[in-house]
């Protein structure tokens, strides 16, 4: 079963919100979209979006959300009004796909710009635009892969050569949890004390080592 940020339910609206935010940011109000995607980034709408709080998904639009990640981000509140536009822009597109592709992941959006730039999605844009959004999400999939290496926890398992499932057996933490802490689908940091110490018992490790600094 794969674990997705939030509902199917959710997901057009989101890409669509951000779709606009990103339009809205970079053609209308000049911003740079490397400098957009930071102040998203380190916004906590980045993260309420990714969990797609009724606040934000379907609660404001675009540019809504747009304005809010500025204010947060400078202290500034923008009364630009917004650019026409009679077709879907590029940058309404790298919204557009980076909120499929967090919904799919359940990655957060500070990660995931970790890996792609502005510069890349523009590339991408070109190739990929046309096609359907699961080929970009695959894409940037294997570039998040490259880039985290393998967890503590997955290199510490391949000392001892246990298998996930023995390793689930023994420690009383599930399957499916060691699966997404070592895919770094689930940050092993906010797991539960608990679940963390069961894991460094079968492995005669300090809780510590199991963290990802």
């Amino acid at each position: 079963m794969t674990m997705h940020a939030y509902p199917e339910t959710y997901v057009s609206k989101a890409q669509d919100r951000l779709g606009d935010a990103f339009d809205y940011a970079i053609n209308s109000c000049d911003i740079a979209g490397e400098d957009f995607m930071q102040m998203f980034a380190g916004s906590s709408v980045s993260r309420r979006m990714g969990k797609a709080d009724p606040k934000y998904i379907p609660g404001k639009s675009g540019i809504e959300i747009a304005l809010d990640v500025i204010k947060e981000a400078t202290g500034k509140e923008l009364h630009i009004e917004p650019k026409v536009n009679y077709g879907r822009s590029p940058e309404y597109w790298m919204g557009w796909a980076l909120a499929y592709y967090q919904w799919r992941s359940d990655r957060q959006y500070k990660d995931i710009f970790k890996v792609v730039s502005y510069k890349d999605l523009q590339r991408m844009y070109y190739t990929l635009h046309e096609a359907d959004v699961t080929k970009f999400a695959d894409i940037i999939d294997k570039l998040m892969r490259e880039h985290f290496a393998e967890t503590n926890l997955k290199r510490f398992r391949g000392y001892t050569g246990m298998t996930q499932a023995e390793l689930a057996r023994r420690s009383g933490v599930s399957l499916r949890s060691i699966q997404m802490y070592e895919q770094r689908h689930k940050d092993i940091n906010k797991a539960s004390v608990e679940a963390v110490y069961r894991l460094a018992k079968v492995f005669g490790c300090d809780v510590e080592d199991l963290l990802e600094h």
